[in-house]
C-alpha cells in the first residue's frame, strides 16, 4: 500500500514582498573588484541611467544590460540596488537575470578561450589542446585566471570541422592546432 505524501507550499505574506537584506559592505580589495571610489562612481552612473528612464514602463531589462556593461556582471549587490531603485522585489530582478542567458552573476574573463570538443576536433586531438591551454594559463576548464584576463571553456561544436582541432578566442578562430602552437596564440592577447 502506497503512503500518501503531503506537500506544503508556503507563500510569504504580501507585506514581505519588498524586504531585502541590508548589504553591510560592498566587496573590494582585489583585482576583480573596483575600489570603493570606483564602485561608487559605477553606482552613480547606474543611478543616472535609471533616472533617465523615469516614467517609462518595462525598463528592467534595459537597466540590467546597462548595469552589466558597467560592472561586468550582475552581482547580488547590484541586483538589490536595481530592485530598490525600480521598486521591485529581488526575486523579480533575479528571475529576469536567471532567465536570460546573456546575463551573468559571475565575473567574466576579458578573453574566453573556447576549445571545440565536437567529433572532428576530438578525433584530431582537442584534448591535447585543452591540456596545453590549462598548462599555459594555470587553470582548468570552467576557471578564469586570477587577473581575469583568460577563461577556459569547452564547446560541443563550433561548426568549423574542416579546421579541426579548433580554438576560439573572442571572435578569432584558430584552427588546425597543435599543442606547441598554443603559447604563441595566447601571447597575441597580452
Amino acid at each position: 500500500m502506497e503512503q500518501e505524501r503531503t506537500i506544503e507550499i508556503r507563500h510569504e505574506p504580501e507585506t514581505h514582498r519588498g524586504f531585502e537584506p541590508e548589504i553591510q559592505e560592498r566587496p573590494h580589495g582585489n583585482c576583480c573588484c573596483p575600489s570603493p571610489q570606483e564602485q561608487d562612481q559605477l553606482y552613480r552612473r547606474l543611478d543616472e541611467y535609471i533616472d533617465s528612464l523615469a516614467g517609462q514602463e518595462g525598463v528592467l531589462i534595459r537597466v540590467l544590460h546597462h548595469a552589466q556593461n558597467l560592472f561586468g556582471h550582475l552581482a547580488r549587490e547590484v541586483q538589490i540596488h536595481i530592485a530598490r531603485r525600480l521598486s521591485l522585489s529581488l526575486a523579480e530582478v533575479y528571475g529576469v537575470v536567471s532567465f536570460y542567458h546573456y546575463f551573468t552573476t559571475e565575473p567574466k574573463a576579458k578573453y574566453t578561450v573556447e576549445v571545440c570538443m565536437g567529433t572532428a576536433c576530438y578525433v584530431k586531438g582537442a584534448a591535447n589542446i585543452i591540456a596545453e591551454v590549462e598548462k599555459e594559463l594555470g587553470i582548468k576548464v570552467g576557471q578564469m585566471t586570477k587577473d581575469q584576463k583568460f577563461g577556459l571553456q569547452v564547446s560541443r561544436c563550433i561548426g568549423a570541422c574542416g579546421l579541426a582541432p579548433v580554438m576560439v578566442i573572442g571572435e578569432d578562430i584558430h584552427g588546425r592546432l597543435k599543442p606547441e602552437m598554443v603559447a604563441d596564440i595566447l601571447k597575441q592577447y597580452n
